[in-house]
């Protein structure tokens, strides 16, 4: 193993079983030395950290040597309880893996970039005549896809040049079918009007040919086979159809000008460029796509400084003997290779990345193993790249500072808070505001929603809406007691016995009161916080719930709408019987608090209204769907008695109703199953 002089692993990691089970520390010694990937898991079954490793029971083993001088590796050590491993057969395997599982499991010591939304592509529909279109989602190999873009509007864009350059149709199909005469894109000149016979099979799918060869930055190719069709025509005397070619190759020309786009080798990269400042880092993703520069898109990780310092605990300690150890990697280059090894797993990898910072030769060799191509890394790149890479070092170095500056403005907005309500502001960062709306139309479908502030921004995975049943048709005060009930009940009861549990004199010690995040009080947390969307009303509901619950009414305070219901002019009841307060318009805290209550009541409406359209119509599954309008809609749900009948139907009977079209009626069959 390559061990120091005398060096026992079962030996060493014995000095730690007062930390850790027997059970774990001989699983440790028990690894064999290949390499693998290891998981850690705390006592509530949370993954910790997901590592890789050429020698497994090397790198493992030194995590369990000794306590690390109380560093951020030493605090997770201590919670680690359980412990899983996966050999493979290669190193590129290990890191490939490794990714695979930090996407998966999002450990809490791994840098971690999260999945914001899809990417959008352009599609071609597969058709006799062709459509332009924008999509997200999952590719298929029915139609043809390019892409994927940095952003809806490149995608917009691309599809408006392609509809000025060759006049592909983007109508859809049932559209398309039931035309009789050329719409306004053909008057406009966007559209060579296929759905009425105005161009000839033949000709348009050449149009399409050349939209594909162009999207592909093939253009020189295209413009030569433009002018060889144009030649054609003028020698047959059909001057009319080679002045159309002539006019699509000057659209060309004059595109490739105004977006000055280089006609190189380059067709398709990745410009990739980091900054890392203040604790924070960021990604700044530029594509180009035959040959055309589409923008770019900011990545932020997360646990970008616990990363940072056990990846370079893992250098310290993983040293062979006799070999000099090996420098950490600087903290760019670990979150350049953590974006280029997860953002890649799901989406294809262009021939050619530029990247800010010098990545190791296995990583750029293991996602050319899993693209199946070879994929080149250029670092330090010259003339047209290097100019993609300096717009995109300084877009990532705006975005950086952009974040920082949204967070410092944040937690300035917390402290106002917690200083105009004169709450206890040591912890700032765990500082927790829950607030509550109530929504319904003339007391139907009455939902009641629940959004959480903490860490200085809005948490929505924590979002909750609740159905309110059994109450008077529009009395917003039972539907705010119903939701304070149900919301904070089994709170209550597990603090009062987390309280019972404790000696006499130890409550206040052990944060009962939801003042202190450690793991033994987090679940019988209170928020620091209350807010109800309301004025006294409100407030004298939630604190006749408190009251029965034995909870702080201290927690609770109503915003109460200003004069005119103004935005600015909102007042602060308090439950404990303190006096209104206006914190003026121009206040930093009461930013923060309607920030909050507009949040709630958004999030409180939007699941208001979707429940009011399952009830009347049960058909709002279908209006999500594109290309089922109010019309088309009514039609299914009247043939086949409503959403179940629909959802129990096959593509062939759904392709049977009036308006839909086989292509649509198997996106309505996907959308749901």
């Amino acid at each position: 193993m390559g061990a120091r002089p005398g060096f026992s692993v079962r030996a060493t990691i014995a000095a730690m079983s007062d930390v850790h089970s027997d059970q774990l520390l001989s699983e440790v010694a028990a690894l064999p030395q290949l390499p693998g990937v290891y998981r850690y898991f705390d006592a509530a079954g949370a993954v910790l950290y997901v590592g890789k490793a050429r020698n497994l029971k090397k790198r493992v083993a030194n995590y369990f040597q000794k306590s690390h001088g109380g560093t951020r590796i030493s605090h997770m050590i201590s919670k680690i309880v359980r412990m899983e491993t996966t050999v493979v057969r290669s190193e590129a395997e290990a890191l490939l893996l490794e990714n695979n599982l930090i996407k998966t499991l999002k450990p809490r010591y791994n840098i971690l970039f999260r999945d914001d939304k899809s990417y959008p592509y352009l599609k071609i529909a597969s058709h006799a005549f062709p459509r332009l279109a924008y999509y997200r989602g999952a590719v298929d190999k029915k139609h043809r896809y390019f892409g994927p873009y940095p952003s809806a509007w490149a995608v917009k864009e691309s599809i408006q040049l392609l509809q000025k350059v060759f006049k592909l149709r983007t109508c859809e199909d049932t559209v398309y079918a039931n035309r009789t005469r050329p719409c306004l894109l053909y008057q406009i000149k966007r559209c060579s009007g296929p759905c009425v016979g105005y161009i000839a099979p033949e000709a348009y799918a050449q149009d399409v040919a050349s939209a594909e060869a162009f999207l592909m930055g093939d253009t020189q190719l295209v413009l030569s086979k433009l002018e060889q069709r144009m030649t054609t025509h003028a020698e047959k005397l059909e001057f009319e159809q080679a002045a159309e070619l002539r006019n699509q190759m000057s659209a060309i020309s004059r595109m490739l000008h105004q977006q000055s786009i280089e006609i190189a080798s380059d067709k398709d990269v990745d410009i990739l460029a980091v900054k890392v400042q203040g604790g924070k880092a960021c990604v700044n993703l530029a594509m180009v796509r035959g040959g055309r520069h589409l923008g770019d898109r900011p990545y932020f990780p997360v646990h970008v400084e616990d990363a940072a310092q056990i990846h370079h605990g893992e250098m310290d300690e993983d040293v062979e003997e006799d070999v000099a150890p090996v420098a950490a990697d600087p903290i760019e280059v670990q979150v350049l290779e953590a974006f280029i090894a997860q953002h890649y797993i799901d989406v294809p990898v262009p021939a050619t990345l530029v990247l800010s910072e010098l990545v190791s030769r296995e990583l750029i060799e293991a996602i050319s193993e899993q693209a199946g191509a070879r994929v080149t890394a250029v670092f330090q790149p010259h003339e047209q790249r290097r100019r993609w890479l300096e717009m995109a070092q300084t877009n990532a170095g705006l975005q950086l500072a952009r974040l920082l500056a949204e967070e410092g403005s944040q937690q300035a907005r917390t402290r106002a808070l917690t200083d105009a309500l004169e709450l206890a502001s040591d912890d700032l960062d765990n500082f927790r505001v829950e607030c509550f709306d109530i929504s319904h139309t003339a007391g139907e479908a009455t939902q009641a929603s629940c959004v959480v502030f903490e860490h200085h921004t809005m948490q929505n995975r924590e979002y909750r809406r609740y159905n309110i049943e059994g109450i008077t048709p529009g009395d917003d005060y039972a539907a705010m007691r119903q939701v304070l009930h149900r919301r904070y009940g089994k709170l209550a009861e597990a603090i009062a016995a987390e309280t019972d549990a404790l000696p006499p004199g130890d409550a206040e010690s052990e944060g009962i009161d939801g003042s202190d995040a450690s793991p033994k009080t987090r679940t019988a947390r209170m928020p620091e916080l209350v807010l109800v969307d309301g004025g006294k009303g409100q407030v004298s509901m939630a604190r006749e719930v408190f009251s029965e619950l034995g909870l702080p009414l201290s927690l609770i305070v109503g915003v109460e709408k200003g004069e005119g219901r103004k935005v600015g002019l909102e007042e602060l009841v308090f439950a404990d019987g303190r006096e209104k307060v206006y914190l003026g318009k121009d206040s930093a805290a009461l930013m923060l608090v309607a920030q909050i209550r507009d949040e709630a009541h958004r999030f409180a409406i939007t699941g208001m209204r979707a429940k009011r359209a399952k009830v009347r119509v049960g058909g709002s599954q279908l209006e999500d769907i594109p290309g089922i309008g109010p019309k088309r809609r009514a039609r299914l749900l009247q043939r086949f008695g409503g959403i179940r009948g629909v959802a129990a139907a096959s593509v062939e009977d759904i392709a049977s109703v009036e308006g839909i079209a086989t292509d649509l009626a198997e996106e309505i069959y996907k959308a749901l199953h």
